[in-house]
C-alpha cells in the first residue's frame, strides 16, 4: 500500500525471479492479499466481498442468459419462457440473475449508508467516493435496462414511464427521448439498445470496481475510529494492521456464506417474491397496469420523483422564476437526480472535522433518522400516487435534501465530539482487551 510501510514481496524461486521481471502479476497478487489493513475493522466491512460476488455472478449468469435470448419484441417474451422451460438448469440461472440484482443493490446500500456513517468519503478518500457514486448510477442504468428485456407488461410500461422522463427536458427532451428510444416509442429498437447496453455495462462496472480498490489500496481503508494508520515505520504501521490474507479473507468468506445461505434460500423458495405478476404477461402497449412500480431498489428516489406535484410551493416558485420552463415533471427529474447528486457531494457537504459518527452525538440521532426516511421512501414509493402517500413522499424528499444541504454542514459548526482515541491500536485495545496482534 503506498505511504504505508509493510513487507515487500520477494520472489525467491527461478520461476518467480523470471516472472517478476518480465509480468510482475505474482507482486500484484501478493501486494493486494497482504495489504496492511485497520485491525480494528467491524462486521460492517464485510459488504465489499458480497458486492465483488454479486457483481460476478450477475456477469457470468447473464452472459449464459444472453446465449439463449432473443432480442426481439415479437420473440423476447417467448425467449425468456423457452430459457425457464426447455434449457437444461435455465430456471435456476434466471432466478439467479433476477434475485442476484436485488442482492448487488441490498449490499450497495449497506455499503453506502457505512460509508456515510463512518465519514469514508473524507479527505483523502474524496475520488474513491466518486468512483463509488459512478459505480452505483451504471448499476441502477444497468439494473432499469435488465427490467425491460424480459417484455412483460411492467417491462414495457416501465420503460414507457421512465424514458418519458427524458422528455420533460425543456428544449432537447423529445429529441433526446427519441434517442434513447431509437424511434417514437418504446419498440423494437429500444429493446435492441437496452440489450446491448445492459450486456456491455457490468464490463464498464468491473473496471471501474478495480480502480474503486485500486483507490482505497492507495490512501488506505478507512475504519470506525476514523484514524489513520501509523506511517511513521513499520513497527509502528503493523501495531495499527493486520494482513488482509489471512485475517479478514476468512472473515469475509464467513459472512459471504452466512447471507448467501438467505439468498439462495429466497432464490430457491420465493424467487418471485421482489417481482411484479404482471411481467408474467406478455407486453401490450394497448392494456397499461393499474400501477406502474419499478424494482424495490429504485422506489426511494421514484418516491422523491413523483412527491414534486404541480402543488408544491417550491415548485410553483421555480415555475414562476423559470418563466414555465420548469414544470413539475422537469422539477421531479431534477430532484430525483439531485437526490443522488448530494450524497456524491457530501465530501464538501459535510464540514466536521470528525471522520467517524461514533464520535459525533448528535450526528447519530440525525443520520438514523436518514436511514428511516429512506425505509420509509421506499415504502412510499410502491403505494399509489395518492394521499397520505404523496404527502409522506414529500417530507421524506424534503428531509433528504434537508439533512444533506443543512444538517450535515451545521452539525460540523455546532456539535460537540466526544473525545477519539489516537491511534487504531488503542481503539483495537479498548473493544478487545485480550486480544493479540499476530506476531506478539
Amino acid at each position: 500500500m503506498a505511504g504505508i510501510p509493510h513487507d515487500e514481496y520477494e520472489p525467491r524461486s527461478g520461476f518467480e525471479k523470471w516472472m517478476d521481471s518480465r509480468l510482475p502479476i505474482i507482486r500484484l497478487l501478493y501486494d493486494t492479499l497482504m495489504i496492511p489493513t485497520p485491525k480494528n475493522l467491524n462486521w460492517w466491512w464485510i459488504w465489499g466481498i458480497v458486492l465483488a460476488f454479486a457483481l460476478a455472478l450477475q456477469i457470468v449468469t447473464g452472459v449464459i442468459l444472453a446465449m439463449h435470448y432473443t432480442p426481439n419484441v415479437d420473440l423476447a417474451f417467448a425467449s425468456v419462457e423457452h430459457i425457464m422451460r426447455n434449457i437444461n438448469g435455465g430456471t435456476f440461472l434466471r432466478y439467479l440473475h433476477l434475485n442476484g440484482a436485488s442482492l448487488f443493490f441490498f449490499a450497495v446500500y449497506v455499503h453506502i449508508f457505512r460509508g456515510l456513517y463512518y465519514g469514508s468519503y473524507k479527505a483523502p478518500r474524496e475520488v474513491t467516493w466518486i468512483i463509488g457514486m459512478l459505480i452505483y448510477l451504471l448499476m441502477m442504468a444497468t439494473g432499469f435496462m435488465g427490467y425491460v428485456l424480459p417484455w412483460g407488461q411492467m417491462s414495457f410500461w416501465g420503460a414507457t414511464v421512465i424514458t418519458g422522463l427524458f422528455g420533460a427536458i425543456p428544449f432537447v427532451g423529445d429529441a433526446l427521448q427519441t434517442w434513447l428510444l431509437g424511434g417514437p416509442a418504446v419498440g423494437n429498437p429500444t429493446l435492441n439498445r437496452f440489450f446491448a447496453l445492459h450486456y456491455l455495462l457490468p464490463f464498464i462496472i468491473a473496471a471501474l470496481v478495480i480502480v474503486h480498490i485500486w483507490a482505497f489500496h492507495t490512501t488506505g481503508n478507512n475504519n470506525p475510529a476514523g484514524v489513520e494508520v501509523r506511517r511513521g515505520s513499520k513497527e509502528e504501521a503493523k501495531r495499527d494492521t493486520v494482513p488482509f490474507w489471512p485475517y479478514f479473507v476468512i472473515k469475509d468468506l464467513f459472512a459471504l456464506v452466512a447471507i448467501l445461505v438467505v439468498f439462495f434460500a429466497i432464490v430457491g423458495f420465493m424467487p418471485n417474491y421482489l417481482g411484479a405478476p404482471e411481467n408474467y404477461v406478455e407486453a401490450n402497449p394497448l392494456v397499461t397496469p393499474a400501477e406502474i412500480v419499478p424494482e424495490w431498489y429504485f422506489l426511494p428516489f421514484y418516491a422523491i420523483l413523483r412527491a414534486f406535484t404541480a402543488d408544491v410551493w417550491v415548485v410553483q416558485i421555480a415555475n414562476f422564476i423559470s418563466f414555465g420552463i420548469i414544470d413539475a415533471k422537469f422539477f421531479g427529474v431534477l430532484a430525483m437526480f439531485g437526490a443522488i447528486l448530494v450524497m456524491a457531494l457530501v465530501p464538501w457537504l459535510d464540514t466536521s472535522s470528525v471522520r467517524s459518527g461514533r464520535y459525533r452525538p448528535m450526528f447519530k440521532w440525525w443520520f438514523w433518522l436518514l436511514v428511516l426516511d429512506f425505509i420509509v421512501l421506499t415504502w412510499a414509493g410502491a403505494r399509489p400516487a395518492e394521499p397520505p402517500y404523496s404527502t409522506i413522499s414529500l417530507i421524506g424528499a424534503a428531509y433528504w435534501f434537508a439533512y444533506f444541504l443543512v444538517i450535515l454542514p451545521l452539525l460540523g459548526v455546532i456539535e460537540k465530539p466526544l473525545p477519539q482515541p489516537a491511534t487504531i491500536e488503542e481503539d483495537f485495545n479498548a473493544h478487545y482487551p485480550t486480544a493479540k496482534t499476530p506476531g506478539e
